[in-house]
């Protein structure tokens, strides 16, 4: 058993070819609330992971307990793309692509960063839908975006501009109601940018 990954929600647990996702008892919480929150959400990352399989790569649910608020999970091997240090136009259209479905299924990622897709051979395995949930809302839609974009500028600045224009691209080629999604990252974008003068200014 290895741990490999562990964060303020979970621990990350790989055993042979399976991954267990374990989610963690948190103490300021009284434990029946606590146990049904941890329930909650496990059964939701499932469901959610279940359903993604039917429409881009992600790691195939194995088994999950309610009982230990686990989920178990294939373990995927390849390379984890934050390790990507020059610009891949295959794979930024691919990333754009595979968001656009989940998106066209109203699956909302809520942490799209390099970090959670792993190349094996030809597929870009989407990870860690630990913060996902499924709404149509254009406005999520175009926050998990916003939240990519931030992410490739921190991780891959030396070529973030390109990457990000070619995502969008194949992006907006894909996602339904390319007009409406535009529109509502602009605002998106723009609060983003208030939001971060006004923390400079102070």
């Amino acid at each position: 058993m290895e741990i490999i990954a562990q964060g303020a929600e979970a621990v990350i647990v790989k055993e042979g070819n399976i991954i267990r996702k374990v989610r963690i008892p948190k103490s300021y919480r009284l434990q029946t609330i606590d146990n049904q929150i941890r329930k909650l959400r496990t059964r939701k990352e499932k469901r959610i992971l279940e359903k993604a399989a039917q429409i881009i790569p992600v790691p195939k649910v194995i088994n999950h307990s309610d009982k230990d608020m686990t989920i178990e999970m294939e373990y995927i091997e390849g390379t984890i793309l934050s390790s990507l240090t020059e610009h891949n136009t295959e794979i930024a259209h691919t990333i754009g692509k595979q968001l656009a479905l989940l998106h066209n299924n109203h699956i909302i990622h809520g942490d799209v960063t390099t970090s959670n897709m792993i190349k094996k051979g030809n597929k870009i395995y989407f990870i860690d839908f630990g913060l996902s949930f499924i709404d149509p809302k254009t406005e999520h839609k175009a926050v998990d975006i916003h939240l990519l974009r931030q992410a490739l500028y921190a991780k891959h600045h030396e070529f973030a501009d390109i990457f990000y224009t070619e995502i969008l691209a194949t992006y907006l080629r894909t996602i339904d109601n390319p007009e409406e999604f535009l529109d509502r990252l602009a605002r998106v974008e723009r609060r983003g940018r208030y939001k971060k003068g006004t923390i400079n200014k102070t």
